[in-house]
């Protein structure tokens, strides 16, 4: 296929998947709207080859390290200090899905299957990318789709148990304040690094390539970093680290790659990366698949629900709080933003009500979803995938 047809294809899957997204309130989201129009596409003829004659693949694959490393500048270690009971309890929800997708989920489904699930459940595109990029290594082209399919349909189980456990805790909460706002109130958020040890950049010289060259340069420095441990590491987890660590020292800004204005056009390309193995997906394996899918959802789902209540009642939070809080894996940002506003919305009668419901829940919820999805799952994807 002509490499510019080929992009305009892929861009108005994307599209059609954003405004779905847009019109259901991200019921339907964007992922798993796209996956579908996808597979529909390639059933009835679409070349599997569209996302290489695009070119986007290969600027997705290479441009990986780029992502992780700005993901790592997103980071506030201030804000995780600050909230570090939902902290603990999103990192047992992380853990209870991996621990029980992986050992219950053996026996019934394969080692490679269970290994895969785990991460996708409890995060997002980085984590199934690694454990899919981890099986088409080892020629297991099914569980690479496996992956994928995880990724796009575990919304379905999460947002409906976030949105109940939510709305329980607003009516807690209304009731144990009557009118008061509590303790625990959304701050703004300190930007500059107490660390700085680089001066900040005049913003005359902000411009996009040396912005970019930054980050590139962070990169570099993980993936050499990772090769000295000969991949016991993964590198995609060091440049992680190294974004953190760049932005806390002053070298990188918070969100360098939007601040480029590349940030959007390099998740695109990696969504390519993620929805190019869906082009081996015959409708014989999605039906082979579907009971594995459902079947590590639903280990997944019983995972958070036990571990993150037991952490939860140790450090002082209602159990349907904590239960939301490890919900957050199944559906990451903007999904957490998005149901605490609609629980405020569909709980609160007065405006003070809603101000008091929010700012209960969304601190949490903003940054469980940040620590699942971002920091936990890739990293549990590290190890996973070694068990492939």
């Amino acid at each position: 296929m002509n490499g510019l047809t080929a992009i305009l294809v892929i861009l108005i899957a994307f599209a059609i998947g954003d405004y779905v997204s847009f019109k259901t309130n991200a019921t339907f989201s964007m992922l798993f709207v796209t996956a579908v129009i996808f597979l529909v596409a390639f059933w009835m003829g679409l070349p599997p080859s569209i996302f290489s004659d695009s070119g986007l693949l290969m600027v997705g694959s290479l441009t990986m390290p780029l992502l992780l490393t700005n993901m790592g500048t997103l980071i506030s270690l201030k804000e995780l200090a600050k909230q570090w009971k939902t902290v603990l309890i999103a990192l047992a929800a992380v853990f209870g899905i991996g621990i029980l997708v992986y050992l219950v989920g053996t026996p019934i489904f394969g080692k490679a299957m269970a290994a895969a699930a785990a991460p996708p459940i409890s995060g997002g595109v980085v984590a199934a990318l690694i454990v899919s990029e981890a099986a088409k290594a080892k020629g297991l082209e099914s569980i690479a789709v496996f992956a994928t399919l995880l990724l796009v349909t575990q919304t379905f189980f999460g947002t409906p148990i976030a949105s109940f456990c939510l709305k329980k805790e607003a009516r807690r909460v209304l009731e144990l304040n009557k009118g008061e706002v509590l303790e625990e109130k959304t701050e703004e958020t300190v930007d500059e690094p107490k660390k700085r040890i680089f001066p900040p950049l005049r913003k005359e010289i902000q411009t996009s390539s040396i912005l970019l060259l930054k980050v590139a340069f962070v990169s570099y420095l993980a993936v050499k970093v990772s090769g000295l441990t000969n991949g016991a590491v993964n590198s995609l987890i060091i440049c992680l680290i190294f974004g953190v660590i760049a932005r806390e020292i002053g070298f990188l800004d918070k969100d360098s790659m939007t601040a480029a204005n590349s940030h959007g056009f390099v998740m695109i390309c990696l969504l390519t990366v993620v929805f190019s193995n869906l082009s081996s997906a015959t409708p014989e394996m999605l039906l082979s698949l579907i009971l594995p899918i459902i079947g590590t959802l639903l280990l997944g789902v019983i995972g958070f629900c036990v571990f993150s209540p037991v952490v939860g009642k140790f450090l002082g939070i209602d159990k349907f709080m904590s239960i939301a809080i490890g919900s957050t894996a199944l559906f990451g940002f903007p999904g957490t933003f998005i149901i605490s506003n609609e629980v405020a919305n569909a709980v609160g009668k007065t405006p003070e009500e809603r101000k008091i419901i929010l700012d209960a829940i969304l601190p949490k919820m903003l940054i469980a979803g940040f620590v699942t999805v971002s920091i936990a799952s890739v990293v549990l994807a590290g190890i996973m995938s070694k068990l492939i």
